[in-house]
């Protein structure tokens, strides 16, 4: 079933009224993303460059403390989202944003295994319904034909804390003795303060509702106003073929759909954090495996390496979809890609190659993601689509938790006979799921197919 695209005059106002959300909002809260991406995984940085060694980590350990991060995360991920829809987005990211930045200062005089299990433990309490609230907050903002270059704009965040990141935590690791701290810990607190900065401007600069931008006029708060209560009415009329309407909080979770894109969005984080969480550690074993040699800094950049061609791909992917419309290719595809390149990327005989393949994989990851996250707001509304937003990034963030622990835990229990951590087996198990999330959005597509359309829409949003 392919989708059909009917192009629609632009009014002025309407470009106007995007132009100045593109250019006064999303900027703002893709900087709190690019905040919150650096801090949960500054401790793949802080653990090859110091932190390990000083706390007598094992992998499996490090592998713990970082998926352990989810555990909370997940827990409060959709109280906490309800929570947005009830007091309003402002607040609310505000408020966790001020939370975790201070939960991640804490980092800085972590001891032991045990305290730093604890504290990644309560980060991700304080983090719990960062990211699905600002999914939410922005579709709120956007007519969904404009969703998905919103979202995009948004979504370079991630790669490009990553981009800057990198580099940056290695600044911070390379000022070692200031304050009397370690470098991995000062590179903790250099990261964590931006993020109780950054929240309470939130609670000035954010708004709830077009009606209250003053950096809209009135013609562009009337026409935003009525498009989205227009679309929203639309949205709440659509029926499925049993005839339950999609606009109640039980619909997110008694919704197939709704389970079938969380286990495909599972696929895609689970290789995200394998990457995020284990990309600086397999640049840190260079030095062994290709008898190369870096500095804390040189590490930092090449890390960064791969996220630079992620974000072009990102922008450029969406930007077809948008002319295309969202095809079933467009998200399988993509993970085809990053489930061969992943471990094959293991296979590579020089740091170069090793990078250009990973690379490859960033760039597969990092263009579905923005696209992927423009189709539960297409046929949820109200705490419907609170809670299935929220629902999703759950059940994808289990693989926060797994692929870390079981990447970590799987490398050291197939060590080589010198006790040097192997990572053969626990790629190939990425890529895996990589590939369980193209067969998903593959059948999902298929179902699609045997909906009629309703009212002259399709109930199911992407095509073969």
């Amino acid at each position: 079933m392919a989708n059909t695209r009917v192009e629609t005059p632009v009014s002025s106002i309407e470009k106007s009224t995007i132009r100045k959300i593109s250019i006064r909002l999303v900027p703002f809260v893709a900087l709190m993303f690019f905040i919150n991406y650096l801090d949960r995984s500054a401790i793949g940085f802080a653990g090859p460059n110091g932190m390990n060694d000083d706390l007598a980590l094992t992998v499996t350990q490090v592998g713990f403390a970082s998926g352990v991060f989810f555990i909370g995360y997940i827990l409060l991920e959709v109280p906490s989202n309800l929570a947005l829809a009830r007091f309003g987005a402002r607040r609310w990211l505000a408020r966790i944003m001020v939370t975790w930045g201070i939960v991640a200062v804490l980092f800085t005089w972590v001891g032991s295994f045990e305290h730093l299990a604890i504290l990644r433990f309560a980060l991700g309490v304080a983090e719990a319904g960062f990211f699905p609230g600002a999914i939410l907050f922005l579709s709120l903002w956007v007519p969904a034909r404009h969703r998905g270059k919103i979202l995009a704009l948004f979504y370079l965040a991630q790669p490009l804390s990553t981009v800057i990141g990198a580099p940056f935590a290695g600044l911070l690791i390379g000022a070692d003795g200031f304050l009397g701290l370690e470098g991995w810990r000062v590179m903790f607190l250099g990261v964590g303060l931006p993020a109780i900065i950054v929240g309470l401007i939130a609670w000035f600069y954010l708004k709830d509702k077009p009606a209250d931008a003053k950096w809209l006029n009135r013609e562009e708060q009337e026409w935003l106003t009525a498009e989205l209560a227009s679309e929203r009415a639309k949205t709440e009329a659509l029926h499925v073929v049993s005839g339950k309407k999609h606009g109640g909080f039980k619909q997110a979770f008694t919704s197939g759909r709704v389970w079938m894109l969380s286990l495909i969005y599972f696929g895609f984080i689970y290789g995200l954090y394998t990457l995020a969480f284990f990309l600086p550690t397999i640049i840190a074993g260079f030095q062994e495996i290709y008898g190369v040699e870096y500095n804390v800094f040189e590490r930092g950049l090449i890390t960064a390496i791969p996220y630079v061609p992620a974000a072009i791909a990102l922008w450029f992917w969406t930007r077809d979809v948008s002319k295309r419309g969202l095809k079933t290719w467009h998200i399988a595809g993509p993970a085809v890609v990053a489930a061969v390149t992943i471990p094959l990327a293991l296979f590579a005989g020089s740091p170069a190659l090793t990078i250009a393949i990973i690379a490859l994989t960033a760039m597969a990851i990092f263009a579905v993601l923005p696209n992927f996250w423009t189709l539960p707001t297409q046929f949820l509304t109200g705490a419907a689509a609170a809670a299935g937003v929220a629902l999703i990034n759950t059940v994808g963030n289990l693989a926060g938790f797994g692929a870390p622990y079981i990447t970590g835990a799987v490398a050291d229990a197939t060590a080589d006979a010198a006790g040097n951590p192997q990572y053969f087996l626990p790629m190939g198990i990425v890529g895996f799921f990589m590939l369980m999330s193209a067969v998903l959005m593959v059948l999902l597509a298929r179902a699609g197919k045997k909906n009629a359309p309703i009212n002259g829409e399709s109930v199911v949003t992407v095509a073969h």
